[in-house]
């Protein structure tokens, strides 16, 4: 079978890694980010670097992980995107977290010029793709999801999971990152509950990773819970957004959601708390697993890093890349 040819779009947290899996499984890739030097470094790796999207308009599958729908809109549609010129890629595979109403807008628009979109937005963040511990949730046409499987399982080495067509794969992420904030929440509220009736935070996660309610998400976020390593991999405005767009949902489907109502207005907290710094924007800026300092800061607790090292799951093995 031919080579297909790829196009990548969105090199920045998520997207750099995720096109460095297509390269190093020996794809050739045409890749554009915004930023141009966040792209440079895949070169060395094989990639080609174009100055416009409108110059991957010639790719046979063109990938787009950004930051939001309008984003992808402007890429595709902007002034130099892609579909500014006369040729277009018959396959566009967005990957970004987006509304399922701009999602089926830009599915109207692309099916329109002939092209297909396969929605496949994914879970886990950076250091989940290079431990090869990423997936993936897929919604499109069939025919063409057949043929860009093989594409996404590159990046999405833990599973890609196909559940249907039009944006029902939007559907799928809306719902798993609403359980993101709902346990996260969750999570920093025990964790202080039990640090304040005396149980270090180490002591408290270890159990609770080795016990029926752990997760790949409780293992890795633990370590940054126990030292307080804030380093950002999905921003609290990025969570709240998601978690407006699954309040949303459930009003349009008729589907009460009281445990993700709660949960997003105890999270804005952790931006009423912001207010409090010195450095809102800094604050704000941190991981979205900071809000355990809003919960602390609620129960009169001060956090100190116990400098315990926990490990995280997503070490990456030696020979990974290699």
């Amino acid at each position: 079978m031919t080579e297909l040819r790829i196009g990548w779009i969105g090199l920045g947290r998520m997207g750099y890694p995720m096109a460095e899996r297509l390269l190093k499984a020996g794809h050739c890739v045409q890749i554009w980010n915004r930023t141009r030097s966040k792209a440079e470094p895949l070169v060395d790796l094989g990639a080609t670097l174009k100055d416009s999207p409108r110059e991957l308009a010639g790719c046979d599958v063109l990938f787009t992980m950004v930051s939001t729908g309008a984003d992808v809109e402007q890429v595709y549609f902007g002034q130099d995107g892609v579909l500014s010129g006369t040729a277009m890629p018959k396959i566009f595979v967005d990957c970004s977290s987006i509304g399922v109403e701009e999602s089926a807008d830009l599915r109207r628009r692309l099916g329109a010029r002939g092209a297909q979109l396969i929605a496949s937005p994914v879970s886990g963040n950076a250091k989940c793709v290079r431990a090869g511990k990423l997936s993936a949730v897929v919604s499109g046409p069939r025919p063409a999801f057949d043929q860009v499987e093989n594409l996404i399982a590159a990046f999405a080495v833990r599973g890609v999971s196909y559940v249907g067509d039009g944006e029902l794969a939007r559907f799928c992420k809306i719902a798993h990152n609403v359980f993101l904030g709902v346990v996260i929440q969750n999570l920093a509220e025990i964790t202080i509950l039990c640090q304040k009736a005396g149980v270090p935070r180490s002591a408290f996660l270890n159990f609770m990773n080795d016990s029926v309610m752990g997760s790949t998400f409780t293992r890795y976020k633990s370590d940054a819970l126990v030292n307080l390593d804030w380093t950002t991999t999905f921003s609290p405005a990025l969570l709240r957004k998601d978690l407006d767009l699954g309040l949303a949902a459930g009003r349009v489907l008729d589907v009460p959601m009281p445990v993700t109502a709660i949960t997003r207005e105890a999270f804005q907290m952790h931006f009423g708390a912001a207010n409090l710094q010195l450095d809102p924007k800094d604050y704000l800026g941190k991981d979205f697993a900071a809000v355990l300092e809003t919960v602390a800061l609620a129960s009169g607790v001060k956090l100190k890093s116990e400098g315990v090292p926990i490990p995280t799951g997503l070490e990456v093995p030696e020979s990974v890349g290699q």
